[in-house]
């Protein structure tokens, strides 16, 4: 999985202020405070969700894999790492990004794989997911400075059907997969920030941002 990081522009650090402001945050109990994991997501909804739920089980019994899908099936935009004192200045920061970002559409086109372990769905176009992360970018120097890992974003977006597979039933399913076709799209008016304590722990919804309504032949950042 790929990122891309760069630092925090003048600009960038003059229009969202202070990451401390309103709240002094000690650099130490950042750093020895107990981390959690979050994820800023995507959902998919209505039919289209239903479609996916059933793609992913189809998957799991069709190559006996003998699970129940419990995901809701999600785009990942950011991955991090963060203290419990951090969160509510994130949660300002990611609030800021998004009234100022335009919602898109998200098109789904066919599928293909991550060697040797995941079968994903293709999202056509990535141009709006490269406008969001330069915004989100904002967040690193903040993280990186409290002691954490920097912000994984997302550079390849993509729909996971199967992850964490065994080189066997990827090998499996891969040639299955690249002759099947799919095609749908959703549209995207809000980001959703997940938290878990650790990896096999389920997730918990943190905060709803909501995008700026879509202008016809507009940029997604206003």
């Amino acid at each position: 999985m790929e990122t891309g990081l760069v630092k925090q522009s003048t600009a960038l650090s003059s229009q969202m202020g202070s990451p401390q402001v309103g709240r002094a945050i000690s650099p130490r109990l950042e750093a020895s405070a107990r981390r959690a994991e979050y994820l800023l997501v995507i959902y998919p909804y209505g039919d289209l969700q239903d479609k996916l739920l059933e793609e992913q089980q189809q998957f799991s019994t069709e190559y006996g894999l003998q699970v129940t899908v419990r995901n809701r099936p999600h785009i990942t935009v950011a991955a991090f790492q963060a203290g419990e004192p951090m969160e509510e200045t994130l949660i300002r920061w990611i609030q800021r990004i998004c009234k100022g970002f335009r919602s898109f559409e998200i098109a789904l086109n066919n599928f293909s794989g991550f060697p040797p372990h995941t079968i994903y769905l293709r999202v056509q176009d990535p141009q709006p997911f490269r406008e969001l992360m330069q915004q989100l970018r904002a967040i690193d120097e903040f993280i990186r400075s409290s002691g954490c890992p920097p912000v994984n974003l997302i550079n390849r977006p993509y729909l996971s059907i199967a992850g964490g597979l065994t080189e066997q039933v990827y090998n499996k399913a891969m040639p299955d997969y690249s002759r099947k076709t799919f095609h749908d799209s959703f549209h995207v008016d809000q980001l959703v920030l997940l938290k878990r304590e650790h990896a096999f722990d389920a997730c918990k919804t943190v905060n709803i941002f909501h995008l700026l309504p879509a202008a016809e032949g507009g940029s997604f950042v206003d």
